[in-house]
């Protein structure tokens, strides 16, 4: 996913604000699901969602305004009602961040974990990174 860093995504500091990192590992996950025809409505009639457990990220170099990057994410682990996704974030061949996002499976009527199917699996997993 390309990215530009805006005038909005700086901090008082003039690099991009760690909060935009947090925002773009999202936005690209989400783009991701989206470009496998996973979008809510998907979710929905499934019945279960992925929601974020935990996130960490290692802010390897700044980013100012006006400069491009792109975003590359991947599931790269799986548990019986979770998985980790990374996500790298690079200008050029430099990387500027990591992440990696824990994130749960969710039935949309209990509220409780559930099973990740192996047809999700297999799904996200196709590929392997930048599937």
């Amino acid at each position: 996913m390309p990215i530009t860093a805006t005038s909005a995504d700086i901090d008082e500091l003039g690099h991009v604000s760690n909060l935009v990192y947090l925002r773009w590992v999202l936005e690209v996950a989400m783009a991701h699901s989206r470009s496998l025809n996973w979008d809510h409505d998907q979710y929905r009639a499934y019945g279960a969602v992925f929601v974020v457990r935990r996130h960490e990220i290692d802010y390897v170099a700044q980013v100012r305004e006006g400069e491009e990057l792109v975003a590359e994410t991947w599931v790269d682990d799986w548990r019986p009602a979770s998985c980790i996704r990374r996500t790298e974030i690079r200008r050029g061949d430099q990387v500027v961040a990591r992440a990696a996002t824990t994130w749960a499976f969710i039935s949309l009527t209990s509220g409780r974990p559930q099973r990740i199917t192996d047809e999700l699996r297999g799904l996200f997993s196709a590929g392997g990174p930048g599937n």
